[in-house]
């Protein structure tokens, strides 16, 4: 007889946006709409750092995007472009 073994609880993994600084944001605050460019660009994610500058989970926030390869949005104070691999 095999044992199985059960996934680990998703509450785990997630814990940490529970403390997060943005947790009762818009997320619109963090996402840019479509054909978003420019200066507004700029003041939005400007406004989005701000909120996680002071953040007690930034680090794993960051952590997550990272691992997870997270395309969109800022996450941990980084942006779209800084998590972007750079090319060689």
């Amino acid at each position: 007889m095999t044992r199985k073994t059960l996934p680990r609880p998703l509450l785990d993994q997630w814990e940490w946006q529970d403390r997060a600084s943005c947790r009762d944001v818009d997320p619109a605050v963090f996402f840019s709409p479509q054909n978003e460019r420019g200066p507004a660009r700029s003041l939005r994610e400007e406004r989005a750092m701000a909120i996680c500058r002071n953040c007690p989970v930034r680090e794993p926030c960051a952590a997550f995007a990272a691992a997870t390869k997270e395309a969109y949005g800022v996450w941990g104070g980084q942006t779209e472009s800084r998590r972007r691999p750079r090319a060689r």
